[in-house]
């Protein structure tokens, strides 16, 4: 096992995507998206974070090589993505990730501590994963949602409206990249994401 150092040896987030193990047809949060998201849940290393959803496990990854202190639940359905989420843990050498298997919100309620930090990457049903969230959420917390979809993007503001959250944002990320398409270069487009966040009293 390499050492999270000899893999990426800076301090500022933003792993490359080619370092983290992957399964066809599971998304990976991009590197520019999962950037902003990271900037948005504001981490502190006394901070509890639920990782929602959490798919390839690159938010728990990262938000772990930040603030290693901090207890990271990264929560997932399927038992073959959850083993992803341990093998890439366990390449960068984290030990700070507890992955938890279940469905959200159902699951939600075997977790004992209360979260300050929550980022909601998947479930079966948003607004009820949001408001489960929010029972649970810390005063003061914040939660950082992220859709591709413009029905995710009318669920999670209309859910954040009925919570009375605050300092809401919505961000709208649209990246291209520059590749190389045989012999020349072109910019691609990534699917446009929007990432939202707010903040509970």
């Amino acid at each position: 096992m390499a050492s999270s150092d000899s893999l990426w040896p800076y301090s500022t987030p933003g792993l490359p995507d080619e370092l983290f193990e992957r399964i066809p047809g599971i998304p990976l949060s991009p590197r520019e998206v999962r950037v902003l998201m990271l900037s948005q849940l504001r981490l502190h290393c006394g901070a509890v974070l639920w990782d929602i959803g959490a798919g390839t496990g690159t938010i728990a990854v990262e938000a772990a090589l930040l603030c290693p202190s901090a207890p990271i639940v990264a929560i997932e359905r399927d038992e073959e993505v959850a083993e992803l989420i341990e093998r890439n843990c366990h390449k960068f050498a984290i030990t700070s990730v507890e992955v938890r298997r279940g469905s959200a919100p159902e699951c939600l309620n075997a977790l004992v501590e209360d979260p300050d930090r929550v980022c909601i990457e998947g479930g079966q049903s948003l607004p009820a994963v949001l408001a489960a969230v929010w029972s649970r959420l810390r005063p003061g917390g914040r939660v950082v949602a992220v859709t591709s979809t413009l029905e995710g993007l009318y669920q999670i503001t209309e859910g954040f409206a009925q919570l009375q959250a605050r300092q809401v944002e919505v961000v709208q990320a649209a990246i291209c990249r520059l590749e190389r398409r045989g012999a020349q270069q072109a910019f691609v487009a990534l699917d446009p994401t929007f990432v939202l966040s707010g903040e509970k009293l």
